[in-house]
């Protein structure tokens, strides 16, 4: 590259490069913006003819509306009225997806400040372009690798922004002017920002650049960079006051700029474009690690909450339902008063033991226990505790679901003789007889009545409430020796299996009615406790999931308006992305891309945090136990991507909808 290229010297293939008609023409150009109550004119009544091969100065003093015309020029910014004909095609009669493809592919924008973006390095800068041109990746890199090699930068590939002077940014950011083809040049006071010899290059690359075909528009306010273009146009307050020469130069044949490949069209092209977008907004999320963590803390926090709260519901169901299960599903229960929360229970004595006897006697029986339950201080030894003492039948544990681990149960003749035994449960007998001491054989006082322990029985579940000592003894010792009363608490009836259950709790409550005359008790059975406990359980799931929803979408809104806030951080890089020709559609595609993956990923660390949690709880302790559904982390993986999407589609419109000259000259 001639770095001694005098404007004399370049005259000549500008003059070749030359067409008859010209490349941009602009007819009457009016641009006025309103400010209060006032409009002001930035430009009037413009006329403009710039033809193929030409480089062109814009020269004028700062506020004449030079960089205003640069920007309709470049298809930025819209003109207020007049028109804009490009290669014969009127501008203003193109949509939006139009101009940005104008502008991908015949513009190539060069910035004062550079404007390259600061995440990426020098390579992935320069192919932004023809990343919104649907251009495969391996062609687009390679070209970029070239262009960067020709300019002197092929060992600055891999290097960011902040890593390069002034004058290789510069360089970089031709590079990407030209990836598309750059057909136009357009430089926006390209020297305004590098020193004098970086200047002095960068003026004899654009003249390079000419003589290779391009068209140059060079705007500048200083006439030692006007001096190097072939044609000075001078602006001031609005208008055009001088032409150096407004007729187009000697028609020639002309070396075409270096085209680049066609622009990729069909799905696969809009595959490969929303391809490109994820992989920007992975860049973007992982350029600003903190802020994405902190955006996706709210979600995190309510996935990880919905998730836990109703595997703890169904843990909670789970672990009842195992409970009651245990039991057998064909057991009815005999109480006195109408119902668990009867308060007038206690006062109720009707329920005696030849109520059992009668049900016992009945078809549909297998076995049936009345029982006496009180709580007494029971001692051996030294060791004192407050005990459950049950009595019962011999049946009691056959309808209770108990295993004998060690002795013998009594029988129907210790309940006639009112023996003085007991059977203890492994936690009584672990409490009275400790060290491993034999139970059986020994003795211990309830109260001041002694009873010798003939048995030690295991309860095959969990049982309900919370963890009690328990002695068993005949019910007819309890009433005489402990209550000093034959009434019973409950009788509990376990249904053969080849009887209705239906059946058999109507012949239980005709006898019962029978028997009393009053309904004075009521009788519930396994299934009506578990239907009672699963609604119970679901209703406070759901109260307990819809507080937690309701973090979600406090998370959700957070999500919004950090990305509202990304916006408004990013509106250069926004600018610039459409100064290269990307698309509305594009910028939403990035940005809405960004809340969904933040939102996605903050529901994986959510789920992920619940089952930790979960882990930890149930290693931790047996008492309460969290039970994961699959279908239950499906669904919040589905919510977490719904908020991203409904909540990041306001940022992705707003950032959509920025326009690219304000975008650009905000700080």
């Amino acid at each position: 590259m001639d770095g001694t290229a005098t404007r004399a010297d370049a005259a000549p293939a500008a003059a070749a490069g030359a067409t008859g008609a010209p490349l941009i023409e602009l007819r009457d150009i009016r641009r006025s913006f309103a400010a209060g109550d006032q409009t002001i004119a930035v430009l009037d009544d413009i006329d403009l003819k710039i033809w193929p091969g030409e480089m062109v100065a814009i020269i004028g003093a700062s506020g004449s509306g030079k960089s205003t015309l640069m920007n309709i020029l470049g298809c930025l910014d819209r003109p207020s009225s007049g028109r804009y004909l490009y290669d014969g095609r009127d501008v203003a009669g193109m949509d939006e997806i139009d101009r940005a493809r104008l502008r991908r592919a015949h513009f190539g924008f060069i910035f004062q400040r550079y404007q390259l973006l600061p995440d990426l390095d020098a390579l992935s800068n320069v192919e932004v372009p023809a990343i919104y041109a649907n251009a495969p990746r391996t062609a687009r890199r390679r070209r970029a690798g070239d262009l960067l090699g020709r300019l002197g930068l092929a060992d600055r590939t891999d290097h960011r922004p902040g890593a390069l002077s002034g004058g290789q940014q510069q360089r970089v950011s031709v590079a990407r002017a030209l990836m598309n083809g750059g057909e136009v040049i357009l430089a926006d006071e390209p020297t305004g920002a590098l020193d004098t010899r970086s200047g002095a290059e960068l003026l004899d690359l654009l003249e390079d650049l000419n003589r290779r075909g391009h068209t140059v528009i060079v705007i500048t306010h200083d006439p030692k960079v006007a001096e190097r273009a072939h044609r000075v146009v001078e602006i001031r307050d609005g208008h055009i006051v001088a032409d150096s020469r407004p007729e187009p130069p000697a028609a020639a044949s002309a070396a075409l700029p270096d085209p680049a490949a066609p622009e990729g069209r069909g799905p696969l092209a809009q595959w490969g474009r929303m391809a490109e977008a994820f992989l920007m907004a992975v860049r973007a999320l992982n350029a600003h690690r903190l802020r994405s963590f902190l955006t996706m803390l709210g979600i995190i926090i309510g996935i990880a909450s919905v998730v836990s709260v109703v595997a703890l519901g169904q843990g909670s169901q789970e672990r009842v339902l195992s409970n009651i299960a245990s039991l057998g599903t064909n057991t009815i229960s005999v109480r006195p008063g109408t119902g668990f929360g009867d308060r007038r229970a206690g006062a109720i004595d009707t329920l005696v033991a030849a109520d059992a006897t009668a049900l016992a006697a009945q078809g549909f029986a297998a076995s049936v226990s009345p029982e006496i339950s009180t709580t007494a201080n029971v001692t051996r030894g030294r060791v004192t505790t407050s005990t459950q003492i049950r009595g019962v039948s011999g049946d009691y544990f056959d309808v209770g679901g108990f295993t004998v681990s060690d002795g013998v149960t009594f029988g129907p003749e210790s309940v006639a003789l009112r023996e003085q035994v007991a059977v203890l449960d492994s936690d009584a007998a672990e409490t009275f007889f400790p060290d491993g001491e034999e139970a059986v054989g020994g003795v211990i006082n309830v109260g001041s009545v002694p009873l010798r322990v003939i048995g030690v029985v295991t309860e095959t579940s969990a049982g309900f409430g919370p963890d009690q000592v328990r002695v068993f003894t005949p019910y007819s010792t309890a009433g005489l020796r402990i209550t000093g009363s034959d009434r019973l608490n409950s009788i509990t009836v376990r249904v053969r299996d080849d009887f209705d259950m239906g059946e058999a709790e109507a012949e239980i409550d005709r006898l019962m009615l029978q028997r009393h005359g009053t309904k004075d008790y009521f009788l519930s059975n396994s299934d009506t406790i578990r239907e009672t406990i699963t609604s119970t359980t679901q209703t406070l799931t759901f109260l307990i999931s819809a507080i937690a929803v309701i973090s979600l979408l406090v998370g959700g809104i957070g999500v919004m308006n950090i990305m509202l806030v990304s916006v408004t951080e990013r509106t250069k890089e926004i600018g610039v992305r459409v100064a290269v020709g990307a698309r509305r559609s594009d910028i939403v595609a990035q940005f809405l891309i960004e809340a969904v993956l933040v939102c996605l990923l903050g529901g994986i660390l959510g789920v992920g945090l619940a089952l930790a949690g979960g882990w930890a709880l149930n290693e931790a302790q047996d008492t309460v136990t969290l039970s994961f559904s699959t279908m239950v982390m499906f669904y919040a993986f589905a919510a977490s991507t719904m908020i991203g999407i409904t909540f990041g589609y306001l940022p992705a419109r707003s950032a959509a909808r920025l326009d690219p000259v304000v975008a650009l000259t905000r700080e």
